[in-house]
């Protein structure tokens, strides 16, 4: 098989700016890249934004702006997020461009005509959701997700019959041909599949829509449901629709390629189940893995503009660093559930483990290595430690960058057995030079999680080793 993985996350509603809850599922993503990256893999990995949902239409209403204008401001501040969390990502699709639209009604074409049938219909509509709810699915009355009343809504729409899958879907995800991370929503998948899968509404009348988004293929009176045209992001990241398909025969067509998505726990009922439906009816490829992250709650609270508890990430990475951003997503947030965020704990974190920990280790290695002119030769064939790779491959971030800081432990540890500043000359050498080598160890495996910080301690560590300011200083 070749060394090949596609890495598509998500992309978000552009209806507001960023929180700190995106940056999760950004670093996230991000952290496998590099990862597969280093491990000598082609990798391709797509970000973008989520334009045509009926929440944007509401927003820019709400603003007073036409839609446009308000999707081309907030997906420029998602878009920023590349330089200021460090993100590698290839390419970031809007999904309101026409190379888009183009792909998205090729899709709907190519699914089987028996699966795309006309019918009226009234149901209960969480536009924060984008989702009709049957009643059983409230709770006390509202919405699951948001807590609000979903709005009554009656119209004639396109319905795609995925009561058609419910035996495909149920033994795909039972094999573990599409594998979904953790078992928990796995699970939580298969139990929703069971219990009766119903047609679902994959269009919307122009007039709802107020006349944004992707057309119908052959009715002009009505536009696609978004998520049937934003989950084709997968596809359309790649050029599918067009006529330079090229990443999209070596991306998703090639079964050789590794397919993964990375997604929050909220919108796993689209991926696990619509998406991967509407795929096997078009005869297209199928992702290989999903991995389904949960939510950052911020002091106990989930994030809410009423609460006024929304942390801006930018804020964030102009008050502590990009890189002290990343690692306190991907060592504290729990990898395969919910997570809380608070600055308190930022900061102890900070101190504790960077400034304290990582950063006080290198100096004080740094400083003994210089005492007794220590040079290190070049070297490149690093490898990533086992409890990292493996931890990454399962998509336990918070596990891999705690067994970096094991081992930082370890080496703390021993020099304060070995005590390298009693000693001096060839004795000193002798201590330090397997102590220094270790942390080059330490800095090549953060390459992922931080990889600015990475990249210093390599320079630093390589050639005559000098002492120099610290990585991390200290918050008062």
């Amino acid at each position: 098989m070749a060394k090949r993985i596609y890495i598509a996350q998500a992309i978000p509603y552009v209806n507001a700016a960023p929180h700190v809850g995106h940056a999760l599922e950004y670093v996230q993503a991000d952290c496998l890249a590099r990862f597969y990256r280093v491990s000598g893999y082609e990798t391709f990995y797509s970000d973008g934004a989520d334009e045509n949902s009926l929440k944007n239409v509401q927003s820019a209403e709400k603003e007073g702006v036409p839609v446009k204008e308000l999707v081309d401001k907030y997906s420029k501040k998602f878009f920023d997020l590349k330089d200021a969390l460090n993100l590698t990502f290839d390419f970031f699709n809007r999904t309101s461009s026409k190379d888009h639209f183009s792909g998205a009604q090729k899709l709907w074409s190519l699914c089987k005509k028996e699966d795309i049938y006309k019918k009226n219909y009234k149901g209960l509509y969480c536009v924060g959701c984008e989702l009709f709810y049957t009643p059983d699915e409230l709770v006390s009355g509202k919405c699951p997700e948001h807590l609000t009343v979903p709005e009554e809504v009656e119209e004639e729409n396109y319905f795609f019959k995925l009561s058609n899958y419910q035996k495909f879907l149920a033994d795909l995800i039972k094999k573990d041909k599409l594998l979904i991370v953790p078992g928990t929503r796995k699970n939580e998948v298969l139990s929703f599949i069971e219990s009766g899968l119903s047609d679902f509404s994959i269009s919307r009348s122009r007039e709802r829509a107020r006349g944004w988004g992707v057309p119908v293929p052959s009715d002009d009176s009505q536009v696609m449901y978004v998520w049937f045209d934003a989950l084709t992001t997968y596809l359309t990241a790649l050029g599918y629709g067009t006529d330079d398909h090229k990443l999209f025969d070596k991306f998703w067509k090639d079964p050789s390629t590794k397919k993964i998505q990375v997604l929050g726990k909220g919108i796993i009922r689209f991926h696990a189940v619509y998406w991967i439906a509407m795929l096997a009816s078009a005869g297209l490829a199928l992702p290989d893995e999903e991995f389904v992250h949960g939510y950052i709650t911020v002091d106990g609270q989930k994030i809410s503009k009423t609460l006024g508890n929304v942390i801006d990430p930018f804020d964030l990475v102009a008050d502590f660093g990009t890189e002290a951003v990343r690692f306190y997503l991907l060592r504290e947030i729990p990898a395969w559930g919910d997570g809380d965020f608070s600055i308190q704990r930022f900061k102890d974190l900070y101190n504790g483990e960077l400034a304290n920990g990582l950063g006080n280790l290198v100096a004080r290695v740094a400083r003994l290595a210089s005492d007794t002119n220590l040079a290190l030769p070049p070297k490149k064939n690093f490898t990533f430690k086992k409890t990292v790779s493996e931890n990454l491959k399962k998509y336990r971030f918070d596990s891999a960058i705690l067994s970096l800081w094991d081992d930082i432990s370890v080496l703390d540890k021993k020099i304060n057995e070995e005590k390298p500043w009693e000693l001096e000359g060839a004795d000193l050498k002798r201590v330090i030079s397997p102590i220094a080598q270790e942390i080059r160890e330490i800095a090549f495996n953060l390459t992922p999680f931080m990889p600015e910080t990475s990249a210093a301690i390599l320079e630093q560590f390589t050639g005559k080793i000098t002492a120099q300011k610290p990585l991390f200083p200290r918050l008062h």
